[in-house]
């Protein structure tokens, strides 16, 4: 009798587990427009007044919480000066730290009628447009001005900055520098959404980045941002906690890639041989300049910069288009 009433309990907290699973993971925005929402009431809701907090990303100003998402900022608190766009630069604005066109231009659905057709035809994209680890408030001139811009060092002619507000933009050079005080983050937020969604980087931008994340490690609010947002989607960001490194030749884990084909041969009933193979193929990699292509274990599978990349389903589809397979693959 104790060991039904010991195992009739344990089916009882089991199911309760399961529950608050469920409501944990029910609860992670599936679009932009309610991620900004969640960001709001369940990661930034306080941030906004906190002098322990990062306020703004690039440029550490608090604001005023409007609407359901949006916010008033108050300038002085960060000693911000207006480049341009008086009206952009007291608002609040949710930067994407990877740019959906950085992300997107890897999804066929971006070639096929971009970001439009992405978030209306692809869950990955609509995933990854949502990722609570890659938003953050930002000052909206700021956010206008980093476009799509590569992160680097922005100290040419052309550079400007925003007063007492440290990140810099050089718009000739197309580069855009985060204030020092975040420029660990946004590597490891780099890292976390390449590594998760299986997207290319150039060598140029990891390296950069890695000294960046060892040079700038996690604080405390970065920290206390990733507890919040794993509190809401289950997920934390592995590159914040210590659980992975980003180093030469990263190898991604594409976890975030629901929609990948099964790695494990699967063997389809009245399924001729040739198709079976194709079925089971790896995403492949194509570098539209050299028209050379890569497969997921080839040295320069993660190097092809961003704008480059052109994805296929299998060798013979790359071939088909008129690619090559790199050399470096055939003698591994």
């Amino acid at each position: 009798m104790i060991y039904m009433r010991i195992f009739q309990s344990f089916r009882v907290s089991l199911f309760l587990l399961c529950v608050i699973t469920s409501a944990v993971f029910a609860a992670a925005p599936e679009r932009f427009d309610e991620a900004k929402i969640v960001a709001r009431e369940k990661i930034y809701y306080d941030q906004n007044r906190n002098p322990q907090g990062e306020g703004t990303l690039y440029c550490g100003c608090q604001w005023e919480w409007t609407g359901k998402s949006g916010g008033r900022l108050d300038l002085n608190s960060c000693g911000y000066r207006v480049r341009s766009q008086v009206t952009r630069a007291e608002r609040i604005e949710w930067e994407h730290i990877v740019p959906a066109w950085v992300f997107g231009h890897q999804r066929q659905c971006w070639q096929n009628g971009g970001r439009k057709n992405c978030v209306s035809e692809d869950p990955v994209f609509r995933a990854m447009e949502a990722d609570l680890h890659n938003l953050a408030p930002s000052v909206g001139e700021v956010n206008g001005d980093r476009s799509n811009f590569r992160y680097g060092i922005a100290r040419g002619a052309g550079s400007q900055s925003y007063g007492q507000c440290t990140s810099r933009v050089d718009f000739k050079q197309r580069v855009f520098e985060p204030r020092d005080e975040v420029k660990g983050e946004v590597a490891r937020v780099w890292f976390y959404m390449h590594d998760r969604y299986d997207l290319a980087m150039s060598e140029q931008q990891q390296k950069l980045l890695m000294v960046w994340d060892s040079e700038f490690p996690p604080s405390a609010a970065e920290r206390e941002r990733d507890r919040r947002i794993r509190a809401v989607t289950g997920q934390s960001n592995p590159f914040v906690t210590g659980e992975r490194r980003w180093e030469p030749g990263h190898i991604n884990s594409a976890d975030g890639i629901f929609t990948r084909l099964p790695s494990a041969p699967v063997t389809p009933v009245n399924v001729p041989p040739k198709a079976e193979k194709k079925a089971t193929d790896q995403r492949i990699r194509g570098n539209r300049n050299s028209k050379i292509y890569h497969l997921p274990d080839c040295p320069g599978y993660n190097r092809i910069s961003s704008k480059n990349v052109e994805m296929f389903s299998d060798a013979a589809s790359a071939q088909a288009a008129g690619y090559s397979m790199a050399k470096n693959c055939k003698a591994r």
